[in-house]
């Protein structure tokens, strides 16, 4: 059996096809290494493309060859030891290797296959199976938002929208159709013309033979193709239902957050903008920082902005369901939100937090993840939230990241697609 693989290049890109082949076939492998690279990456080349190692035996094509067995003739050159009849040993296992080097009590091991993805190709593997749950398609009665469709054909139209087949098969029928009588009537003339030479009646072939050429002439006057005959693709454009989305990102920076921690939880937010942009056309991100008070900020200053102080977790909340009331209509927009914390808070606010969650902000809202970022154990704002998952077990949910390997998995885990219910 032969293997004849296409190497040529396809315009720019070396030998794409093969390419393809070889990402799908390997896709365990490079979803490990993207995961591993997120975990390891500082926050300013999050996005970039990587190189990916994976072992030289996993890449090993299968073979089929003959094993040891049966009769063979063979004529081994310069042969002193054999004569014709004696038998052969088979070649005893556990043969020394191939390689050069030092010998070495560590094992056995081979060189890494190494190779490079984009930026596109990473983020793919990076958010594959993931989507914002539970999102719906508004139905607007004042939308912008057309798409243009198909709704048969029409008679008059520009060059452009001109359907060739549809024409030709017109001109066709109507050909057909023009024709059929005549072409019967043909045949009839053409069968007598032929009794009339077998009798030898000349005057009967003449008469004839004119009202053939006759008839073939207003055959070929029918036109192959008439303006009647053209066909027109008609496009129009119908409203569609959207399915527009904001998320808020509230993000603690009071002085209970170490640089540390505060790293992290701009590692997930990170991960979140990338995400969003990536996967969504009709998205907008309110960037929501809070301590004592809570500010609406740019992307810049949310990532990189200094400011610290105390703890009042419900002032971001409050914030959030003032911005939900001034911009954000419910019937109109998919509303999410994701709040990173270390947890720590003013006694007697975590059960203000819980209470404008349940009665204001849970209803509202498709979905709310509360991500909690302490290698201690849970705070008072995680036991609170508790609570507030027993109300909205679908739409709401919590995970705790004790360090930078656990970013990752904990936002697959958040955002992993759902089986529709």
């Amino acid at each position: 059996m032969s293997y004849i693989i296409d190497r040529r290049l396809n315009g720019k890109n070396k030998s794409m096809v093969n390419r393809q082949r070889f990402l799908r076939r390997y896709r365990g492998h490079i979803k490990d290494a993207v995961q591993d690279a997120v975990n390891r990456r500082s926050i300013t080349d999050m996005d970039r493309g990587e190189q990916i190692s994976i072992p030289t035996k996993n890449t090993h094509e299968p073979r089929i060859g003959h094993g040891q067995g049966g009769r063979q003739h063979r004529v081994y050159p310069g042969n002193k030891e054999f004569n014709t009849g004696d038998e052969l040993e088979k070649p005893r296992g556990g043969g020394g290797g191939q390689g050069s080097g030092q010998a070495s009590n560590q094992g056995e091991g081979e060189e890494d296959f190494t190779f490079a993805i984009t930026r596109e190709e990473f983020l793919n593997y990076l958010f594959d199976d993931l989507a914002l749950p539970n999102m719906v398609k508004q139905s607007l009665a004042r939308t912008k938002n057309f798409k243009t469709r198909r709704a048969g054909f029409v008679s008059e139209g520009t060059p452009n929208n001109l359907s060739v087949v549809k024409s030709m098969r017109n001109a066709h029928a109507r050909r057909i159709g023009m024709g059929a009588g005549k072409r019967r009537k043909l045949k009839e003339l053409e069968a007598a013309l032929a009794d009339a030479e077998n009798r030898g009646d000349s005057g009967a072939v003449a008469t004839l033979k004119a009202d053939i050429a006759d008839l073939q002439r207003r055959l070929k006057k029918i036109p192959f193709l008439d303006d009647i005959d053209l066909r027109y693709r008609n496009q129009v454009k119908v409203p569609m239902p959207t399915s527009k989305a904001v998320m808020f990102c509230l993000m603690d920076v009071s002085g209970s957050m170490t640089q540390d921690v505060k790293d992290m939880a701009k590692r997930f937010y990170l991960l979140l903008y990338l995400f969003l942009e990536r996967n969504y056309e009709q998205i907008e991100i309110v960037f929501i920082r809070h301590h004592t008070s809570a500010k609406e900020v740019s992307e810049e200053e949310f990532f990189y902005s200094r400011e610290t102080g105390g703890t009042i977790v419900s002032s971001a909340l409050k914030l959030t369901l003032d911005t939900i009331k001034a911009r954000y209509p419910v019937e109109e927009w998919n509303l999410y939100g994701a709040q990173a914390s270390d947890g720590d808070n003013w006694n007697d606010d975590s059960p203000i937090c819980r209470d404008l969650l349940v009665r204001q902000i849970m209803p509202a809202m498709q979905y709310y993840c509360y991500v909690e970022i302490t290698p201690r154990e849970h705070q008072t704002l995680w036991h609170e939230y508790e609570a507030v998952a027993e109300h909205f077990a679908d739409s709401f949910a919590q995970q705790q990241i004790v360090d930078a390997g656990d970013i990752y998995p904990v936002f697959g885990k958040l955002f992993q697609k759902r089986m529709a219910t």
